[in-house]
């Protein structure tokens, strides 16, 4: 399976006549893309504003972020299971513009409340485009188009945050369009098979990441994987490609402490496993997808049968996990390295300090003496991001804007690109 990406560089995003991409510039014509959002009539309707790096500028609460991409013909369906039917994708050709993003924002329950973050125990989440906190984000140099669909008063919240998922993905593909008919400017071909896959002197490396918690429960309707939402499964072998060409997206819940959409586009364990591939250091054989389970039962189940995955079914040596978001997650992903290490698969778990207790003992939650090769990194609760003033606010209601206008300080997980727990955090604790 290959799957080639072709990237366009964004360095401009504006509104005009016409949605185009000229150059590095991406124009965009926004009642051709009203039009295209409220095609759902779940939605009364959308705000559109862009949001440029530097710019005094916030929003929220962010509901995702999501890279431009859109499938070229015959390459297959744009977010199947969302946008179109079931099909496979992470093979053909992909058009991706580099330094653009989509950023969803939902305003949570009328008087300010949080909403479904607030009653799943997820982070509320800010867009900072200034300041400090801007500099030290994955997003802060991206440029964004900002959308604020707004949903008929008598649809149900979970209907309503479906209709922010389709919205999402549809306006992703829609700017991403404007590139199918033009050259890229750089390519990048991802392929597992080749001669480095037949090096019997290479260890074989797999993936084993968790791509939801169920602590933090799915609506029937949630897409997650494929358009599923997760309840029940069991660990599935997964291609490195499909993680990055929209199998997965992040769930409602912010749990997940940082878990974008457009994190798993570009998954940063993922392309390091493919660099050591096509550097010949290492010989990457695949990846499971598998999730933290609310019963203790499913855990044990599914730990069992994700090593069994690593082991006789890609024939790994060693594994990298990581987990999504803290406690029962972090017991899965400690339970199933167990078993790896049982089956003589050598592992490396990534975890954290927790937004509740940030003692170095936190992270021991588990202590296994088998797992001994353990990579730590912050979620940055004991840090603070001081936030200046800013000219803008984008907000999904008068109350949330009242609440984000008047903040002067965040931790790193409320806020946008700083915070992640599968490989992507820019924060690294260090112990006194």
């Amino acid at each position: 399976m290959r799957l080639t990406l072709a990237v366009h560089s964004i360095s401009q995003t504006d509104f005009g006549p016409k949605t185009q991409l000229e150059g590095t510039r991406l124009q965009i014509d926004v009642e051709e893309l009203r039009r295209c959002i409220l095609q759902d009539r779940r939605l009364q309707s959308v705000d559109l504003e862009i949001a440029r790096p530097g710019e005094s500028c916030r929003a929220g609460y962010v509901f995702d972020i999501i890279e431009p991409r859109a499938k070229e013909p015959g390459s297959g369906v744009d977010f199947p299971g969302i946008l179109g039917p079931v099909t496979p994708v992470g093979q053909g050709v992909t058009h991706v513009l580099r330094g653009a993003a989509v950023t969803v924002v939902d305003g949570g329950q009328p008087g300010g409340e949080l909403g479904y973050e607030s009653r799943r125990g997820g982070v509320s989440k800010i867009l900072e485009m200034s300041g400090e906190a801007a500099k030290r984000s994955s997003y802060g140099d991206l440029q964004h188009l900002v959308m604020v669909p707004r949903a008929h008063p008598d649809i149900k919240r979970h209907a309503v945050l479906n209709a922010l998922r389709v919205a999402s993905c549809r306006a992703a593909v829609f700017l991403a369009q404007t590139a199918l008919s033009q050259l890229p400017d750089s390519t990048l071909d991802f392929e597992l098979e080749g001669p480095k896959s037949r090096n019997g002197n290479l260890p074989r490396v797999a993936y084993i990441g968790q791509i939801h918690g169920h602590q933090h429960g799915t609506e029937s309707d949630e897409h997650i994987l494929y358009g599923a939402n997760t309840r029940g499964m069991m660990p599935t072998p997964l291609h490195p490609n499909e993680w990055m060409d929209g199998a997965v997206v992040t769930s409602y819940s912010w749990g997940g402490r940082g878990l974008e959409t457009y994190f798993y586009q570009n998954h940063p364990i993922i392309g390091e496993l493919y660099r050591l591939h096509q550097s010949g250091q290492a010989n990457f054989v695949g990846a499971i997808a598998t999730i933290s389970s609310d019963q203790e039962s499913e855990m044990k189940r599914n730990s069992m049968m994700a090593a069994q995955i690593a082991k006789w079914n890609l024939g790994a040596d060693g594994v990298v996990l990581t987990k999504y978001a803290g406690g029962a997650p972090h017991t899965d992903m400690f339970e199933t390295a167990r078993q790896c290490e049982a089956l003589g698969v050598k592992t490396v778990v990534l975890t954290s300090d927790t937004a509740s207790d940030s003692r170095a003992e936190s992270a021991l939650l588990i202590n296994t003496k088998e797992v001994n090769a353990i990579v730590s990194h912050s979620e940055g609760s004991d840090v603070r991001f001081q936030l200046p003033t800013v000219d803008r606010i984008i907000a999904g209601n008068s109350e949330v804007a009242d609440i984000i206008s008047g903040l002067s300080e965040l931790t790193p997980d409320a806020l946008c690109g700083i915070a992640n727990n599968q490989g992507a955090s820019r924060l690294q604790p260090i112990i006194y």
